[in-house]
Parts: C-alpha cells; sequence; structure tokens
C-alpha cells in the first residue's frame, strides 16, 4: 500500500529517521521543518496522511490541525509529542488528530498505526480487510494497533516492553534481530538502555508463549546474533524434508 506522507518535524534526525522507516515500507515522503511549511506541503500536494509534531516553529501542530480541519481537509493526521498529560493527549484528538503518539515512540509501532490510518482511509474505496494488520506466525497471533496476542487461541497479557519485541519478531518471521536492534524497538529514536533489558524480556515471553519454556520452538536463541521468532511446524516439516 504505497501513500505519500507528509512528515513535519523540525528535528533533522528524527524526521530522518522517519523519512527511513517510511521509504522502506514503500511510502513516498515529503519533509516539513515547520507548521507552515507542513500547511503549504497539505494543500499543494495532496498527501494521503500527514505525521506531524506537536512542538514547532512559526506554527505548532495544534495550530496545523485546527486549520487543516477549518479547511474541512480530511487527510489522516498522527501526532507525535513529548507532551504526556491527559489534557494535551485529549486536546490533540479534540481539534481533529486521528491518532497520538508520545515520544519516544517504537518505530515499529509507529508503523503500525501508519498503516491502520492509511487503511481507514481507503477502506471505503475497496481497501485492506479489517484484519490486515494482524501478524500470524504459526498459532502465535499478534495485532499491533489492538496491542493484542494469543497463542493457540489462548490470550497472552503482555507489557508494553515485552509486545513491541514481539511485534517486532512476528513481523518478519525467521529473520535474526540483533539485541541492538530490538532496543531500537523498545525505546524508540531517543533512548539508550542496557542490552540486559531485551534477555529479561525474551525470557519473560518465553514463559508465556512457549509450551516448554527452557526448551523454546518459537522464540529462538541465535547464539552470537540474536533471537528469530519461528513456526515450529514449518521448522519442523522443513527438518523432515531436509
Amino acid at each position: 500500500m504505497c501513500a505519500h506522507v507528509i512528515v513535519a518535524e523540525d528535528d533533522e534526525n528524527q524526521a530522518e529517521l522517519l523519512r527511513r522507516y517510511l521509504e522502506r515500507e514503500g511510502h513516498r515522503v515529503t519533509l516539513a521543518p515547520d507548521g507552515l511549511a507542513a500547511l503549504d506541503a497539505v494543500r499543494h500536494r495532496e498527501p494521503d496522511l500527514l505525521v506531524l509534531d506537536v512542538m514547532m516553529p512559526r506554527a505548532d501542530g495544534l495550530d496545523v490541525v485546527r486549520v487543516l480541519r477549518a479547511e474541512h481537509r480530511e487527510l489522516p493526521v498522527l501526532m507525535l509529542t513529548a507532551r504526556t498529560t491527559e489534557d494535551d493527549l485529549l486536546l490533540g484528538l479534540d481539534l481533529g488528530a486521528d491518532d497520538y503518539m508520545t515520544k519516544p515512540y517504537s518505530p515499529r509501532e509507529l508503523m503500525a498505526r501508519v498503516r491502520t490510518l492509511l487503511r481507514r482511509s481507503r477502506r471505503g474505496a475497496g481497501g485492506e480487510p479489517e484484519d490486515a494488520g494482524v501478524l500470524r506466525v504459526g498459532a502465535l497471533v499478534v495485532d499491533p494497533v489492538r496491542h493484542v496476542v494469543s497463542v493457540e487461541g489462548r490470550a497472552v497479557e503482555c507489557t508494553p516492553g515485552e509486545f513491541r519485541i514481539l511485534a517486532a519478531l512476528a513481523a518478519e518471521p525467521d529473520r535474526v534481530f540483533s539485541r541492538q536492534q530490538l532496543l531500537g524497538e523498545l525505546h524508540g529514536f531517543d533512548r539508550y538502555i542496557s542490552d540486559r533489558t531485551v534477555d529479561v524480556h525474551v525470557m519473560n515471553l518465553r514463559k508465556k508463549i512457549e509450551p516448554a519454556p527452557r526448551r523454546p520452538v518459537r522464540l529462538l536463541t541465535v547464539f552470537g546474533v540474536g533471537y528469530k521468532l519461528t513456526d515450529p511446524a514449518k521448522a519442523a516439516a522443513r527438518a523432515a524434508t531436509s
């Protein structure tokens, strides 16, 4: 689902990282360094989605949303902010933002939100089915938008950190992720934390999704590299034919 996404972000490093993730998924990206540039880009480029930082020069994100909705522009808006109070969140949504994420955020979760907003906006024109964003690896099911996990039909309760790691692994089954890559999923673009954090989350996840946590068949260690998620039934079938 290729789309044109405007990223309004005055932090150049953040903007380039967002561009990289969006382009990796096949989207065309236009960067806007401030609120007025964002308004100009929306008016002249007819994007499919606006990813909008709240704190920007010349016009902040809340003013941008206010103007766009006053002009009856219906494009989806995903707001990003370091503000975390409930009043700030509600104000953005009340002004017409479609979704809201607080910094620091997981790049994987942000991409899931982007896919959901684009899917909603296109569904009326024959877009993707309701569960298009759901990830399935054998009997393990991960819904990155609703934050729901199940294994063999049984609901699994995950902490936010566990969920982010599991969603990253489920999005690319059999790909080996290093600890540093998984730390990026845990704490987004802004934080550094010990590699040991990933190991603890993996240990806890195995207790929840593995039939025998000490002999994992789903969430596997690749020694010296990192971790991967696999479908044990497919792995057994491959082993039988090799």
